[in-house]
């Protein structure tokens, strides 16, 4: 069996190696070119790099986690055996800063990227124009370079890229979400639930009273319109006709005029999105009525995959980035039919997709959602030539029948409500902590020596950059100037020598607030109850709600008593607690996540340092650090060692525990230096904003560019119009002063700290 574009499965397919004859299969019955399974001409492997997107390695059974419900991933489990789990990787604590990493190679000290990118952020908050990515790199040795799904390093906010910064960085073809996060649920189904009861976007069974139907017309953009009900597919009839890309107008009878309620134009979490197209630099922005932005989008992006991947042209080497939004927030239900062992039943398609249903609702939604995306992996590889079907649904794939290596990372760790034991949501993404950075990698494919194995070395995420250059015959420090050195580490001699010693001696990772006009920052969100945590993670008030939080930020509802003054913005949780106490007492002051995150490990210790801006019930509104120092370890289900609460062998002030030995304090010492080291290689050069060393007349003439045809935020925005200040998002004479009274200043950028 195989599946159809839509995720169905079609009998009777036949396969020869690996190879699928798609003229007998194909949904539309049309030949299709597959992949080439013939090495290419230069001998260069193809490239598929999958990343998935809030899937830490706490989600997957192959890693020798999961929890007692883990997601089925049978797909990425079989890529899994056949090649090799690098169980000790590290990531950033969040997506931007984690992408950005896996493309340049460089900590986000260096890109200046410290938390996802959201609208506010300006563009020195965003992969700069003047970074070198592995698309550019790869284009230079013969590679076509595609992009499917979530981009999220820059715009299309406060970037003169706008779009377009995926052709910008070397991707021929990009298809999918300039900014990265779905948008919010419609609650209305685009006007089929006026009464807003579709919690999770589309119109429920006819058990959900009173704004379920078990029939309706299903209305598309063109106004044609067909009858769905439980006898047409696996889901409700509501779901049957989202995923089609249409609006269901619920318990008619008959197809007749549309429905004056109905609306096209409303975009709807996974299933209607801003999607955009760049092809050569050609750029289409896709209206929500177009079909190709409706549907659900895991199947969108894998189907984008699909299509570019089978038309490159024989012997020509490329490389696919399938970046999956899965199983990032808001959750909500797939189709049924890429959940196989669920299909038909009905009850998983009335569950409530909001922030306000319950945890194991939501962590039911999730593991959906990523099963779904593994079901969509397999399809990719299926379709693309590179696996088959067994005859029992199951992948078949040899790593030795194509010339095309597939690897696979999540980009952060999980989302605290879906965390599986035995790892802590408590200390999930947005923190230094392992729940927050510890992810999955696996590389498979012709020429990885004994398959199946398990590298427990420490990994960091910027080694893909290298990787990817070792695969293409590239020196990726020989590309680059010595101006901008990279962290990565090249980790090919894993995949052909079983016996290759550690290539780190430490791994580091670090997450904070990016730069937003005149010093600003994200809003305050409080997530959880008793009395709930505060972070500054969430990038606008749906972003937040859509997390299960409550928004204290620009635009926030009333909360009284708590809050004194309805109309007031909180600028940071430190304020929030402030008005808090004033109002109430300090039992109602709620914990306050970290503005900087950042954590130092070897082989068995791990030091963690926290920034935090708090409101002290004597001394106001303050700046703290609190350092923490734990033993860590790889070891699978719940016997691994984590770096809980209350297992720190230092107390807050630095001070050991009683117990501690000689070889802690070495290593405390050891890592302290290091992270001094790593926090000090976030130079910010004034002047040097294509960041090349020197403060030059290439500034200056960057500048003019900028100026005469954007003059909006850039990275040659250095401050606003008083000394001192911070950038206030716009380009203009004040920078260019600053650019003048640093001329010929040399800049120094250390080197990596391995």
């Amino acid at each position: 069996m195989k599946r159809d574009k839509r995720g169905s499965f079609l009998a009777g397919c036949a396969a020869v190696g690996s190879v699928v004859l798609l003229a007998a299969c194909d949904d539309g019955g049309s030949s299709r070119r597959v992949a080439d399974a013939a090495p290419a001409e230069s001998g260069k492997p193809n490239i598929i790099f999958v990343m998935m997107d809030d899937v830490g390695i706490d989600q997957m059974t192959s890693f020798g986690y999961g929890g007692a419900n883990p997601p089925k991933m049978p797909n990425m489990d079989a890529v899994a055996q056949a090649g090799i789990r690098f169980r000790n990787t590290w990531s950033q604590p969040e997506c931007s800063p984690a992408r950005a990493s896996f493309f340049v190679g460089r900590y986000p000290t260096r890109t200046r990227i410290y938390q996802a990118i959201g609208p506010s952020d300006l563009a020195n908050s965003q992969l700069s124009p003047y970074e070198v990515t592995i698309p550019q790199l790869l284009r230079k040795a013969g590679y076509e370079n595609g992009m499917f799904g979530k981009y999220h390093l820059g715009g299309p906010e406060n970037n003169q890229a706008v779009n377009t910064g995926p052709a910008q960085f070397g991707w021929d073809y990009f298809y999918g979400w300039i900014g990265g996060l779905p948008d919010s649920i419609d609650v209305q189904a685009g006007g089929g639930a006026t009464s807003g009861g579709a919690t999770c976007g589309f119109v429920p069974g006819a058990a959900v009273a009173p704004v379920g139907a078990a029939r309706g017309a299903c209305y598309f953009p063109d106004n044609s319109c067909k009858l769905v009900d439980a006898t047409t597919g696996p889901d409700v009839a509501g779901l049957q006709c989202l995923a089609a890309g249409g609006i269901l107008d619920p318990g008619v009878t008959a197809c007749g005029v549309k429905p004056a309620g109905i609306d096209f134009s409303r975009y709807n979490a996974y299933y209607v999105s801003p999607l955009m197209i760049l092809d050569n630099g050609r750029e289409e922005k896709v209206p929500p009525q177009d079909p190709r932005a409706r549907g659900y989008r895991t199947t969108i992006e894998t189907d984008a995959a699909i299509d570019w991947i089978n038309a490159r042209a024989a012997g020509k080497p490329w490389m696919a980035t399938v970046s999956y939004t899965s199983a990032h927030t808001p959750w909500q239900q797939p189709p049924a039919a890429l959940m196989p062992d669920l299909a038909g039943v009905t009850a998983f398609d009335n569950l409530d997709c909001t922030s306000t249903g319950a945890a194991t609702t939501l962590r039911t939604l999730q593991n959906r959602m990523t099963q779904a995306l593994d079901t969509e992996f397999g399809r990719l590889l299926v379709e693309t030539g590179i696996a088959t079907w067994n005859p029992d649904g199951s992948l078949n794939y040899d790593p030795e029948a194509s010339n095309t290596v597939i690897v696979i990372v999540g980009d952060n760790g999980s989302l605290g409500t879906a965390v599986k034991l035995p790892f802590d949501g408590a200390r999930a993404k947005g923190t230094a902590y392992q729940t927050g950075v510890w992810v999955p990698l696996i590389v498979a494919g012709r020429g990885v020596a004994e398959p199946d194995r398990d590298v427990e070395h420490m990994v960091n995420g910027v080694d893909l950059f290298e990787l990817f250059g070792e695969l293409a015959g590239i020196d990726v420090r020989q590309e680059l100037p010595v101006s901008r050195p990279v962290d990565s580490v090249g980790i090919q001699a894993y995949l052909k020598n079983p016996a290759q010693p550690s290539l780190r001696q430490a791994n580091f990772t670090i997450g904070g607030l990016n730069q937003q006009a005149n010093g600003g920052r994200n809003g305050p969100c409080v997530v959880g109850t008793s009395p709930g945590t505060c972070t500054q993670i969430p990038t606008s008030k749906s972003v937040c709600e859509d997390n299960g939080g409550f928004w204290w930020g620009v635009g926030h509802d009333p909360l009284a008593p708590y809050d004194g003054d309805d109309t007031e913005t909180y600028e940071t949780c430190a304020k929030v607690n402030q008005v808090r106490y004033a109002t109430n007492n300090a039992a109602l002051m709620y914990e306050i996540l970290p503005d900087q995150s950042a954590a130092v490990r070897n082989e068995r210790y791990k030091l963690v340092r926290n920034a935090f801006t708090r409101f002290d019930t004597v001394e106001g509104i303050i700046k703290e650090v609190e350092v923490e120092f734990y033993e860590v370890d790889q070891a699978k289900g719940n016997a691994v060692m984590l770096d809980r609460d209350g297992a720190s062998k230092i107390n807050l002030d630095g001070t050991p525990k009683p117990g501690w030995t000689i070889e802690e304090d070495q290593a405390y010492k050891d890592l302290k230096v290091r992270m001094d080291r790593l926090l000090a290689s976030g130079v910010v050069c004034e002047g040097d904003g294509n960041t090349d060393g020197i403060v030059n007349q290439a500034d200056l003439d960057n500048w003019g560019r900028i100026y005469s045809g954007w003059e909006k935020s850039s990275v040659y925005d250095f401050a606003g119009h008083t000394a001192g200040s911070p950038p206030d998002s716009l380009t203009d004479g004040f920078d260019r002063d600053i650019i003048s009274l640093q001329l010929g200043k040399t800049c120094v950028y250390p080197p990596s700290v391995y």
